[in-house]
C-alpha cells in the first residue's frame, strides 16, 4: 500500500504483513508496517490457522453460502501485519491487518469511522463471515491516503458490530476482487484498493509486493508493502514468477502449484495449495505433514499443538524444499523453527525447539494442500501480479538467517 508517484508510479509501503512491488525499482514513499504478536494469554496459533484454511476450502462447496454470501476467511489476528491507511479528509488513520487471503477493506473494529467531506454513504449494506470473526455494517466510499498518496472514492466498509478483531481496527484486503462478492448489497462486487489504484493510472501494472524480516521480537516494524511493482533492494538474484492454479479452491485466491522435499525424502507430490500473508505458519496436508513429522523424528506437543524437537534433533534438522515454477526455495533449519525466544508467547517452553511447519487439517487431493504462510514470506520477496496471473518470489538477505 502506498505510494509512489511518478510516471509509472509506484507504491511502496513498510509493513508488518504484506507485499511489496513497485513500478520502479528505487521506492519514492515507504510507510512503516509492523509486526504484532497479540500476547492475550496462550496463542493457539494452529487452530486459528486451521480455521482459516477449512474456510478458505468451503468456498469451493458452497458451504460458505451457509453462512452468508460473500464469507470469506479471517486473517490469523495473534500474529498481525498491520499498516497505517488514512480515510476521509482530514483523514483518520486505522491500523488495518494487510491481506492477500480476503478483498473487502474496511474498518471500525477499534477506532471507530468518522465521517467528513470526501464520506459518502453508499446505501448498501455490507456483511462478511470469517473463519473465526465476522462484521457487518454500512458501505462507504471515501478517500484512502497511503503514505501521500490519495485515492477518492474508494469502497470502505463500516463495521456497526465486528467479532474476532482484537487490537486492529480492520483488514485492508488486497486479494481477488472475486473474493468481494455477494459481501455488499446490491453489487456484484466491489474495486479493491489495488483495482482503483490501476484504474485511475497511479500505477501501470496491477501488482503488489511484499518484503518482511523475520523477528524474534513480539512487535516491530520490519516490513514494507509496495504497490506496482518490485523493490530490487528488497530481494537478491532474481524474481521467480509461476502461473496461479487453476486447481479449485485454490484458483480462488493466490494459488499456485509446488511440491515439497525435505532433504531427499518426497513429503508433497506436485498440487495446488495458496500463498496468503494472513496464515501465521505454513500448513501441509495431514499425510504429508506425518511423513515430515516422521523424517525430523519430530513429537507432537499438545500445549502448543506443533510438532517439537529436542535440541540435538535440531541440530539434525535437514532442508525443507519447495519447488515453486521450477525453482527451489529453501526453508534452512532455522526458517523451520519459532522463534525460540517467543516460545512461551505459544505455550511452549524454552528447553525445546517447536516447528513452524503445520497441519492442514485434512489429507492431501482436496485442490488446496498447502498455505505457504508468514512464517514463508518472512524468507522470501513475494510479488502478487494480478495483470500477468502470476506470482513471483525470490531470495532475501534473510532467507537464511539464523534469526530464530
Amino acid at each position: 500500500m502506498h505510494l509512489s508517484q511518478s510516471f509509472a508510479a509506484l507504491v511502496t509501503l513498510a509493513l508488518t504483513v504484506a507485499a511489496t512491488p513497485v513500478v520502479q525499482d528505487t521506492p519514492k514513499i515507504t510507510l512503516p508496517f509492523a509486526k504484532h504478536i497479540n500476547a492475550t494469554g496462550t496463542l493457539n496459533l494452529l487452530a486459528q490457522d486451521q480455521a482459516r484454511a477449512k474456510f478458505f476450502k468451503s468456498r469451493s462447496k458452497g458451504q460458505h453460502l451457509a453462512e452468508r454470501a460473500g464469507s470469506i476467511p479471517v486473517t490469523n489476528t495473534a500474529v498481525s501485519y498491520t499498516a497505517a491507511v488514512g480515510v476521509g479528509s482530514p483523514a483518520t488513520t486505522y491500523n488495518l491487518i494487510v491481506d492477500t487471503g480476503s478483498s473487502n477493506t474496511w474498518v471500525g473494529a477499534g477506532t471507530k469511522y468518522v465521517t467528513t467531506s470526501t464520506s459518502k454513504k453508499s446505501g448498501g449494506s455490507v456483511s462478511v463471515s470469517y473463519g473465526s470473526g465476522s462484521f457487518s455494517g454500512t458501505e462507504y466510499t471515501d478517500q484512502v491516503t497511503l503514505g501521500s498518496l490519495v485515492i477518492p472514492n474508494q469502497s470502505i466498509g463500516v463495521a456497526s458490530r465486528s467479532s474476532g478483531f482484537s487490537g486492529v481496527d480492520g483488514i485492508l484486503g488486497i486479494g481477488p476482487v472475486d473474493l468481494t462478492e455477494g459481501t455488499v448489497s446490491g453489487l456484484s462486487t466491489v474495486p479493491t484498493v489495488t483495482d482503483n489504484l490501476f484504474k485511475q493510472g497511479t500505477i501501470s501494472t496491477e501488482v503488489v509486493a511484499v518484503s518482511f524480516e523475520p523477528t524474534t521480537q513480539e512487535t516491530v516494524t520490519n516490513g514494507e508493502l509496495t504497490f506496482g511493482g518490485t523493490d530490487s533492494s528488497k530481494f537478491t538474484g532474481s524474481i521467480t514468477y509461476t502461473s496461479l492454479t487453476k486447481t479449485s479452491p485454490a484458483s480462488d485466491y493466490w494459488g499456485i502449484n509446488e511440491s515439497i522435499t525435505y532433504g531427499s525424502t518426497t513429503i508433497l507430490s506436485t498440487t495446488a495449495g495458496i500463498v496468503d500473508t494472513g496464515t501465521t505458519l505454513t500448513l501441509i496436508a495431514s499425510d504429508a505433514l506425518s511423513k515430515y513429522q516422521k523424517a525430523t523424528g519430530a513429537t507432537l506437543d499438545n500445549n502448543t499443538g506443533l510438532l517439537r524437537l529436542t535440541t540435538s534433533q535440531f541440530n539434525s534438522l535437514q532442508n525443507l524444499n519447495f519447488n515453486i515454477g521450477g525453482t527451489t526455495f529453501t526453508l534452512t533449519p532455522n526458517a523451520q523453527i519459532w522463534p525460540r525466544s517467543l516460545n512461551t508467547l505459544i505455550g511452549g517452553d524454552s528447553s525445546h525447539v517447536y516447528l513452524i511447519v503445520g497441519d492442514l487439517g485434512s489429507n492431501s487431493g482436496e485442490g488446496l494442500d498447502f498455505i505457504n504462510g508468514q512464517t514463508f514470506l518472512e524468507r522470501f520477496y513475494s510479488v502478487f501480479d494480478t495483470t500477468n496471473k502470476r506470482l513471483g518470489l525470490a531470495t532475501t538477505p534473510f532467507t537464511t538467517a539464523t534469526t530464530n
